[in-house]
């Protein structure tokens, strides 16, 4: 059974999971461990959802078990190494473990984790440069997570330089196919971090919030630029300012119970991240209007507005981003960056400006080997595999 663990973790096996673990399944981890790892989970979900899972999305790694010693009491000590690379920056992860596993009714009812910590730290902090968000890159697709778990993932000064870093590397990239964004912790972000306004000299509020703003509104800009697939995968709350990550979006993805907000005026603020641009657009001007002067929106009501695409189950969020992401990478991005750039002038052009700039896009992309192959592919009833040139 202990090794059907392992199996069952090394292949992602959630059914298999769930029949190895009793209900009353308790899991202890090692103190020390990064992202607030270190802890209790209480119950097979909790363990499965926020440790297994949460490792799964910031390493590529395995517990490979090597000795197996059943101890005085029953209880079962697994020693092994961990072994794999971090997400980011793909940092080498080798580190020893032992696990102490209890059994009830056939089912392994307990786990408690003794690991090298300082392993896994180091594995995760590449020399990235970022302090408030993770940034990787595979098979072109890009995901980026906004990182101030403990803060609801406030925008500071940091945050907002650290935006507009990932933004400019996003725009260098050639290999870039689609990008997500999404949020650690307990909500995608609540905007702008009020604690930085309120130690803030009054005198000084005017010149910090310029300073906030110009490099995340220069992001905001550059992520609605880009030539690739947009993805937002929001959850919790979205306010302020933050609204403006979605705004940049193709594809908008609110977990069920998020709530939305502008939030500006409780501040006596005017607001930023693009909402009064972006919001009349997308969801009209009473309604924007409503949203400015304190209309606060849970996920169903801001789908039926429009100002998210779909509304999905919280723990089916980031799958069905990834999914997104994959599905849209894999597609002819060279057409879509057409697209994005037609969509986006669109509301500033005049009808002969817009049927103009249709004529000079559908040249563009009709030059493209992607469009050559795709006819011939729907010529020969095959699927056509698109390159994005």
């Amino acid at each position: 059974m202990a090794s059907d663990l392992y199996d069952a973790l090394a292949a992602g096996d959630r059914a298999r999971l769930d029949a190895l673990l009793h209900p009353h399944f308790e899991g202890r981890t090692t103190a020390g461990m990064p992202l607030d790892l270190g802890g209790v989970y209480r119950g097979p979900d909790a363990m499965r959802r926020d440790f297994w899972g949460r490792i799964a999305q910031h390493y590529t790694a395995r517990a490979v078990p090597a000795e197996f010693n059943w101890l005085d009491d029953g209880r079962l000590a697994v020693i092994g190494r961990y072994t794999g690379t971090a997400r980011i920056g793909h940092g080498v992860l080798d580190a020893e473990f032992v696990h102490i596993l209890t059994f009830s009714q056939g089912r392994i009812s307990g786990l408690v984790q003794l690991t090298d910590s300082e392993q896994w730290c180091k594995a995760l902090t590449p020399d990235s440069g970022l302090r408030t968000l993770e940034f990787s890159v595979t098979d072109g697709i890009g995901v980026i997570r906004l990182n101030r778990p403990s803060r609801r993932n406030a925008i500071d000064q940091t945050m907002a330089d650290d935006l507009y870093e990932v933004a400019q590397r996003c725009a260098a990239r050639s290999d870039l196919r689609a990008l997500a964004i999404m949020g650690n912790g307990p909500a995608f972000t609540v905007g702008g971090d009020i604690a930085v306004f309120a130690d803030t000299e009054p005198g000084e509020l005017s010149s910090t919030l310029r300073r906030m703003a110009t490099p995340y509104h220069e992001a905001l800009r550059i992520f609605a630029e880009l030539p690739v697939p947009v993805i937002t995968a929001v959850h919790g709350s979205v306010g302020g300012g933050g609204l403006g990550m979605m705004y940049c979006a193709d594809v908008a993805l609110a977990a069920e119970g998020t709530k939305f907000a502008t939030g500006f005026t409780t501040l006596g603020l005017s607001g930023d991240g693009g909402t009064s641009w972006f919001l009349p657009r997308l969801v009209g001007l009473r309604r924007a209007q409503a949203l400015y002067l304190g209309r606060v929106l849970d996920a169903r009501e801001a789908r039926e507005w429009g100002l998210v695409s779909e509304v999905v189950a919280p723990d089916q969020l980031e799958r069905i981003a990834l999914d997104h992401a994959e599905r849209l990478a894999a597609g002819p991005t060279a057409a879509y960056a057409e697209i994005r750039t037609l969509l986006r002038n669109s509301a500033s052009s005049t009808l002969p400006e817009q049927l103009s700039a249709e004529i000079d896009a559908l040249t563009r992309t009709g030059g493209t080997v992607d469009a050559a192959r795709a006819v011939r592919s729907f010529i020969t009833k095959s699927a056509p595999i698109f390159e994005g040139r």
